[in-house]
């Protein structure tokens, strides 16, 4: 979901420039397409949620699984940016794509990255500020923190806003992506499919 870009090309593994590898090493790829599914997994278990109504007990198991999934999107992105700034194979634009184009791309990528980050944050703070124990993958968490509702709101209401930003952003890059890949047909989709390398 998260194309990745550096202005000037890196050394691949096998000791080629990322640009004329034509692609993202294979483990931007694994986790780029591993975000993807924990995002999906994360915005499916948030609409089952808006939908489960009375059913308390399956509104208490999606809450472990959202929150788990949370989590773990957390910990995958914090990888992936370490993972980018010392190891990854990051071909640049292409150079018949405009600067504006870029700029755009890139305040894009920085703003996924950062949304990735902060959504489990507000979650998290909306969780300990309710005062109550709660379910985390297979372990049961006690309260943490007292009871703030002014607290706990504020959370609620940011995590619900940057579920809203994040679901525009995502929509961008995917309109972007496709757009590279069926109308400009450039590379720019192509290098970071799942598949074997050129």
């Amino acid at each position: 979901m998260i194309m990745n870009h550096h202005s000037k090309a890196a050394v691949s593994p096998s000791g080629k420039p990322a640009a004329e590898a034509g692609r993202f090493d294979r483990t931007s790829l694994a986790l780029h397409w591993l975000t993807v599914l924990l995002v999906i997994a994360q915005l499916t278990t948030a609409w089952l949620l808006s939908q489960a109504g009375d059913d308390a007990g399956a509104a208490v198991t999606l809450l472990v699984v959202h929150r788990s999934t949370g989590v773990l999107i957390w910990l995958v992105v914090a990888g992936r940016l370490v993972w980018r700034s010392r190891f990854a194979d990051l071909p640049p634009f292409p150079a018949s794509m405009p600067r504006l184009q870029q700029a755009i791309a890139k305040a894009n990528e920085y703003g996924l990255y950062t949304l990735l980050l902060v959504q489990p944050l507000t979650g998290l703070g909306d969780t300990l500020f309710r005062g109550h124990a709660f379910s985390l993958f297979v372990w049961r968490v006690p309260a943490l923190l007292a009871t703030d509702k002014a607290l706990y709101r504020g959370f609620h209401a940011a995590h619900e806003v940057g579920a809203l930003a994040l679901l525009a952003l995502i929509g961008l890059h995917a309109a972007a992506a496709l757009f590279h890949g069926l109308i400009l047909r450039d590379g720019v989709l192509q290098r970071m499919l799942p598949g074997p390398s050129r």
